[in-house]
């Protein structure tokens, strides 16, 4: 088992990590703004899922296979981003609202979730992620090693679930009020939608 120590400098760690602002925080704040505080969290519980899914990756050795082949690497990495710009442009090019205080194509916490799910798992950078920074924090004298990096991905996943709830609740709230303004509710579908294809730019051009 871990030891206490170690944990809490682990712990400590990721939760300043999870604060500082990345692809998945901007993914929940923008969902929450465009589509409300059920939505962001629902995005940022598919953010979360991956990363459980990553952590079970780098256990099994999926993720080392990532990081050797570049071939892989590179499929993983602009299929996410090619999965980022769709959303992206399908939000710019979807039609604004004809109303006063009515939403523009309302997401669905399903659909967020889902959509926030294969984005993470399409994500290379958080594979390597995964692989590099858990094993820091296994001790193999403290016991089994799968049990540890289970334990220290859980925990990751749950500090930045916890992260995704603040931004989504903050921004939820902000959006809430923007929205009852006609010219925000015109055009946030477009910010929203650069905001994704700024994402999927960005990990596009990323090297290992």
């Amino acid at each position: 088992m871990i030891d206490p120590q170690t944990l809490l400098t682990y712990c400590t760690i990721v939760l300043g990590f999870v604060f500082i602002p990345g692809p998945a925080t901007l993914l929940t704040v923008a969902r929450a703004t465009s589509s409300g505080v059920r939505v962001g969290i629902a995005t940022g519980a598919g953010i979360t899922a991956g990363d459980l899914v990553h952590t079970a990756f780098a256990i099994v050795g999926i993720s080392a296979v990532i990081a050797t082949s570049a071939l892989l690497f590179s499929l993983v990495k602009y299929a996410g981003a090619a999965y980022l710009v769709f959303l992206g442009l399908r939000a710019i090019l979807a039609r604004s609202p004809s109303g006063f205080g009515r939403a523009s194509r309302v997401l669905t916490a399903g659909t967020a979730f889902r959509q926030a799910i294969l984005a993470e798992i399409l994500n290379p950078k958080t594979a390597l992620f995964f692989l590099a920074f858990l094993p820091q924090f296994v001790q193999p004298e403290n016991g089994n090693v799968v049990l540890q990096l289970s334990i220290l991905g859980l925990l990751f996943a749950a500090i930045g679930f916890f992260s995704t709830i603040v931004f989504a609740t903050s921004a939820g709230n902000l959006g809430r009020l923007l929205r009852r303004n006609p010219a925000v509710l015109k055009w946030q579908g477009k910010v929203v939608g650069r905001i994704y294809c700024a994402l999927g730019l960005r990990l596009a051009l990323q090297h290992r």
